[in-house]
């Protein structure tokens, strides 16, 4: 931000030079040289993007309290299909293996001196305590998205909810993953919306993983989907699409809307 903010002043410094001086040779220069300072000022401005869409949320919005829920989801993909499990809060919809990131102790303090509020739409308890689906002042929205980025204070790894909902609920066996490779492959932060539900303006965030399961763990998974258990779907990209539906075929499961994060 700070290379952008330079970049940006000498490229207007430059430009405004250049109606002040008479000199044709030195309005040549200070010309080129402010347009040659406004193609790295793009090129920041792209690669900073996200980060000058916050700064605007924190001035536009900066008198709202808005709902922030950060997470993290598992691309599983075999043979042509995702894996998706049944959702433990609602259990008629299937989803990505998952779930919301946790806050430490010293993140809880963090977000406290920027007055973060726990969300009150999902009850708190054993299940979703520390987690961080918060109410943020939004003249904090810049700082609070750039704790989040320095990692300090919260969770930093999918292992928890992959240990969770597919290890010890013994969907796959434990012993053919003591340990897993997984690639980040992008973070979602849709754009800021009001939310009828919360009736709050709120932003989503998600980051997507894919697991890089050994070939062992290949097998587990392909023996998974053989089993047919009924916590576990296997579905194409189509039908995560269509939300479960499938053509000429009645309803059999309905799929996560977020489901689509994972394509």
């Amino acid at each position: 931000m700070l290379r952008l903010i330079i970049y940006f002043l000498l490229a207007v410094a430059s430009g405004v030079a250049s109606f002040f001086i008479t000199n044709s040779t030195v309005v040549n220069m200070t010309t080129g040289l402010s347009m040659g300072l406004a193609v790295p000022a793009v090129e920041q401005i792209m690669q900073n993007r996200e980060k000058l869409r916050t700064l605007w949320y924190s001035l536009r919005y900066r008198k709202q309290s808005v709902r922030i829920s950060t997470s993290y989801l598992f691309k599983i993909y075999v043979d042509g299909k995702y894996l998706l499990i049944r959702g433990s809060r609602w259990r008629n919809q299937f989803q990505p293996v998952g779930g919301v990131h946790k806050v430490s102790p010293q993140g809880s303090g963090i977000l406290a001196d920027m007055s973060v509020t726990d969300d009150n739409l999902i009850p708190v308890d054993a299940a979703s305590y520390r987690d961080l689906r918060v109410r943020v002042p939004g003249r904090h929205l810049y700082k609070f998205f750039h704790w989040f980025d320095s990692r300090l204070g919260r969770e930093d790894s999918p292992w928890r909810e992959f240990q969770e909902e597919l290890l010890a609920s013994q969907i796959l066996p434990p012993d053919e993953f003591p340990h897993i490779m997984h690639n980040y492959l992008r973070r979602d932060v849709d754009p800021i919306r009001w939310s009828e539900w919360a009736q709050a303006y709120e932003i989503l965030v998600a980051d997507i993983y894919e697991l890089v399961p050994t070939p062992e763990q290949t097998q587990a998974l392909r023996n998974l989907a053989s089993a047919h258990n009924p916590e576990v779907a296997w579905v194409s990209a189509d039908q995560i699409k269509r939300r479960g539906i499938v053509p000429g075929q009645p309803p059999s499961i309905e799929i996560s809307a977020h489901s689509q994060r994972i394509l």
